[in-house]
């Protein structure tokens, strides 16, 4: 089951629905994440109306929402990682540590939807997507679902010094999450395809693929770090990292357009 959130000339500005037809105007993502998963997933099939949704396709989440997002949760992004940093040994530590790396990504209101414009910085030289699975969780951090992530980040900026994660990760146009939410369980996504594709003036420049099942982590171990200490009423997302890195010689550039798979759902984004 599908959801996805809807633009309407209504006073809210969007109307969410399932499976291509509305559900009740006064449904709202964050009620249903405060709800057990057994009985989100009835809810929705029980409020569906016969209405076919309309309206372009918007973000997945709604303005109290936060991303977060974990890191080094692949082999791939920890051999990379340690390749660009000039701190070699951090990114190694955490990929064998228990304590997975988690950090705050965006918030809703900032999110870019299906078929918006990303972004990169211009104080940056080294652009990147990172494709990834993102994990609906509930206020009880039961996985309710996945969407598509694209984490884009400014590797140079990460690269020279951990401590500039923040400005490497967030900034305008720097999260694209879409098209939708693919109602699932934890067990459900733990093997999805992930793959990414770019194309340059109609041309495809680059692409590649990976498995949520070559993650080091379990998606319910990343939730479970997530939830300690931390209270998410209105439920929260959380992209699971990246196992598709772009080789070092590779950078986005404005036009771009990009492609995230992830399991039954495609994200597409120009570069702005």
């Amino acid at each position: 089951m599908l959801l996805t959130r809807h633009a309407t000339p209504t006073a809210e500005g969007y109307r969410w629905a399932l499976d291509g037809h509305f559900l009740p105007r006064h449904f709202s993502l964050k009620l249903l994440l405060e709800l057990p998963r057994a009985v989100a997933t009835t809810l929705c099939t029980t409020l569906r109306t016969d209405e076919p949704a309309v309206g372009a396709l918007l973000a997945p989440v709604e303005p109290e929402h936060e991303v977060w997002a974990s890191g080094v949760t692949y082999l791939r992004s920890r051999e990379a990682r340690t390749a660009e940093s000039a701190v070699k040994d951090v990114y190694e530590r955490v990929y064998e540590a228990e304590r997975p790396e988690l950090f705050f990504k965006s918030t809703g209101i900032r999110v870019i939807g299906e078929q918006g414009q990303i972004g990169i910085r211009r104080d940056s030289t080294w652009h990147v997507p990172e494709p990834e699975l993102t994990l609906v969780v509930n206020r009880h951090m039961e996985v309710v679902g996945y969407t598509a992530g694209n984490d884009v980040s400014s590797r140079d900026i990460e690269g020279d010094n951990p401590l500039y994660l923040p400005q490497a990760k967030v900034f305008v146009g720097s999260c694209a999450l879409g098209p939708g939410i693919m109602l699932a369980d934890a067990e459900t996504v733990a093997d999805l395809p992930i793959a990414c594709v770019i194309e340059r003036q109609g041309k495809e420049v680059w692409k590649a693929q990976t498995r949520s099942s070559q993650m080091k982590r379990r998606v319910t171990e990343l939730t479970s770090y997530l939830g300690k200490e931390l209270q998410f009423p209105h439920g929260v997302l959380l992209m699971t990292g990246t196992g598709i890195v772009p080789e070092e010689s590779f950078s986005l550039t404005h036009g771009d357009r990009v492609r995230v798979k992830v399991g039954e759902l495609t994200l597409e984004n120009v570069v702005e």
